[in-house]
């Protein structure tokens, strides 16, 4: 996408990679999937829901690959539960390829995207009905700069941390690796860029996408504080995620 769709009053590079990612993490108790972001047929099973305006700017490359197609080629992925950031269609619609597999999702955000008559804007209902569902609470201490958190496994390894703004059940997916802290930050920034400048998504898609744009400009800040102490990977972020190891 261009530099300035995604990060505000940047235009050098021109372009980034604004990709749609997801992840897998193998605990002892479990193996688990953090935003299972792309379905088949995403176009018509969920972008179709989204007002007009934004289909245009959302819509993944013909080549995208969807989430099961990418599970199937990755042996030994066996799943216990999907875990998404936040309930937008780019972070879900890929349960509508799983039939059957349970969902983990924060309480506050579950009320958001399935009160009401219609799914708010980028929210989608279809990938969450008729399956289990996991709602928990952030009920544990402050962590690092975040707020509230939960402990996933009751063992300090992947913990759950407060990223709310772009929508009001935001999480992100702290986790204790070989190599250090991890933080998965789902879309509570799009790129990198971001963090290190401190910068809000551009008003176009970002304005439409955040749900409370002065709450995600906090939490930016305190992923800002946190980014020398944990490698922070937007979910968007190809490139962040290439500095991953597996």
């Amino acid at each position: 996408m261009p530099t300035a769709m995604v990060v505000e009053g940047r235009r050098r590079p021109r372009r980034v990679a604004n990709s749609l990612l997801s992840f897998v993490i193998t605990h002892p108790e479990a193996t688990f999937i953090v935003d299972p972001g792309v379905c088949l047929d995403a176009g018509s099973r969920a972008i179709a829901e989204l007002p007009a305006f934004l289909r245009v700017a959302v819509r993944p490359p013909a080549d995208t690959v969807a989430t099961v197609t990418a599970l199937r080629e990755r042996p030994g992925s066996d799943l216990d539960f999907a875990l998404p950031t936040h309930t937008h269609w780019d972070h879900v619609c890929g349960l509508l390829d799983l039939p059957g597999l349970p969902v983990h999702l924060h309480r506050r955000e579950h009320d958001w995207v399935m009160s009401g008559p219609v799914a708010p804007v980028g929210g989608v209902r279809e990938s969450l009905r008729g399956r289990g569902i996991v709602q928990y609470e952030l009920d544990g201490p402050p962590i690092l700069t975040f707020a509230a958190g939960h402990d996933l496994f009751g063992d300090g390894s992947v913990v759950l941390v407060d990223l709310a703004g772009h929508t009001p059940g935001s999480v992100g997916v702290l986790a204790h690796t070989a190599s250090g802290w991890v933080l998965l930050a789902g879309d509570a920034a799009w790129h990198t860029d971001q963090i290190d400048l401190i910068r809000q998504k551009a008003g176009y898609p970002g304005g439409l996408a955040d749900e409370d744009r002065d709450e995600t400009f906090r939490t930016l800040h305190r992923l800002h504080a946190v980014k020398d102490r944990v490698a922070i990977i937007p979910t968007h972020d190809h490139h962040a995620a290439q500095r991953l190891p597996t």
